[in-house]
């Protein structure tokens, strides 16, 4: 049943267990003092992920490429909404040269939308990996793609760069769509993954929890995962950036991420990562070795 609760309200006061000890160590500086001089972005500083002090203590971070703004207005997301500036065709290979300093093996790129590009931007997406590729040939590379509005030129670019890991989040469950994603498709984000797997490709998704959705709601968000055969499924508690945003309808407890992962790996999801402060690139080189 929807909730009655209004959409947008006072962030609500964090358990216990978000607790996050910030440390801002060696690595931490000069991971920071890296995105800084090469010019880049990540999700981490963008989205307000709550897991950057740990991810960059650990000297990795998720590259979001294709600029700072993005053309979608999704409700649950902190990165900017609006009208994106020129692509920086450079930025390919400063994300390589960042990949080799840090010592990277295994590297994730995402990106904003940039709907208003003829190809979404795939072009430049798949120059990263390349990129990546021919300055680190040891290293694995997962991107985390948008939709691209289902286009399949658009999507030959990204499977021809033939990426390790082809991440793309369902976010949340179809009923939700509306308010989480309403310049998304549920069916449409399906389609992309099937496809991906079928052009050879270990595919990933992910989705948040908290904003309202049924337990027989993620049990079918997991059937239909299973049913296109994706390798890998995140799990984590949606947290509310700012007032601004989509509101927190209930926290998960501890154990029932633990009843997520154990119900959807049952279910043949060779492996669900599964925990509240689970994002899409958590800890994302360990989720690909729990996979294969």
């Amino acid at each position: 049943m929807e909730t009655s609760e209004k959409p947008f309200e006072q962030r609500k006061r964090l358990p216990v267990w978000f607790k996050v000890k910030f440390e801002t160590g060696p690595r931490f500086q000069t991971m920071r003092g890296l995105v800084k001089e090469l010019n880049l972005h990540t999700v981490c500083e963008e989205a307000r992920c709550p897991n950057q002090w740990e991810c960059w203590n650990r000297g990795t971070a998720t590259f979001m490429i294709l600029g700072e703004i993005c053309t979608r207005s999704c409700g649950f997301c902190a990165v900017a909404t609006g009208k994106p500036e020129l692509l920086d065709r450079d930025e390919p290979r400063r994300v390589g040269e960042a990949v080799k300093s840090l010592g990277l093996n295994h590297a994730v790129i995402t990106s904003v939308n940039r709907d208003e590009l003829e190809d979404g931007g795939a072009a430049l997406f798949a120059k990263t990996v390349e990129e990546v590729r021919a300055q680190n040939p040891s290293c694995t590379i997962e991107v985390l793609i948008p939709d691209f509005q289902g286009d399949h030129q658009a999507l030959e670019k990204i499977w021809d760069a033939r990426p390790d890991i082809l991440n793309h989040n369902l976010e949340t469950v179809p009923r939700l769509y509306g308010r989480v994603r309403p310049q998304a498709k549920y069916q449409r984000s399906l389609e992309v993954l099937e496809r991906s797997f079928k052009k050879g490709l270990r595919t990933k998704t992910g989705i948040m929890v908290g904003l309202g959705e049924t337990p027989d709601e993620i049990q079918k968000v997991m059937e239909d995962l299973v049913a296109i055969r994706c390798d890998i499924l995140t799990i984590g508690q949606y947290l509310q950036p700012s007032k601004e945003h989509l509101s927190v309808v209930r926290y998960y407890l501890p154990e029932e991420f633990t009843r997520l992962k154990a119900s959807g790996e049952k279910m043949g999801i060779p492996h669900v990562e599964s925990g509240p402060l689970v994002r899409s690139s958590y800890h994302a080189e360990d989720q690909v070795r729990g996979a294969f």
